[in-house]
């Protein structure tokens, strides 16, 4: 597997283990930097020629937290909803990555876990239970038992 990218040089970036915020161009779909989640300022740009491209390498990665369209197409943004495999899309906004009020951080293998935020978690992590109780020590009959008879005549 290609890695792809560059690395930045210069000064300032000589000695330490770090990267100052970094774009990546010339990136293409298949390379590691467009497989693998990168937990760091770098943004890698591949340039795709339609929306089926786009939508295309977007779901050939293994991750699914986010992503983000922007266009004047409403069709284009409608479908790239429906069709992108990624827990939250963003349109014409950037993406945030989580938003911690919704109940999902992704879809895949992302790390941001599946269903565990937001109010909804306690629906998933819970399972109803219903229980009657009567402390009088008498017999309960059902309503239908003891309604009171029609009289049809």
């Amino acid at each position: 597997m290609l890695i792809g990218g560059e690395r930045a040089t210069g000064q300032g970036l000589e000695r330490g283990w770090f990267y100052q915020p970094t774009v990546l161009g010339g990136v293409r779909a298949g390379m590691r930097v467009e497989q693998e989640e990168i937990f760091g300022p770098v943004l890698s740009v591949i340039k795709v020629g339609s929306l089926d491209e786009a939508i295309r390498i977007n779901n050939g990665v293994k991750y699914g937290l986010s992503s983000s369209l922007y266009t004047r197409d409403v069709n284009a943004a409608f479908r790239a909803m429906h069709e992108l495999d990624t827990g939250i899309t963003y349109v014409n906004a950037p993406t945030i990555g989580a938003e911690a009020h919704l109940p999902f951080g992704g879809v895949k293998q992302t790390g941001n876990g599946h269903r565990e935020g937001g109010w909804e978690v306690y629906d998933f992590y819970s399972e109803t239970k219903v229980v009657y109780v009567d402390f009088s020590g008498k017999l309960q009959r059902a309503q239908i038992d003891t309604e009171a008879q029609i009289d049809t005549e």
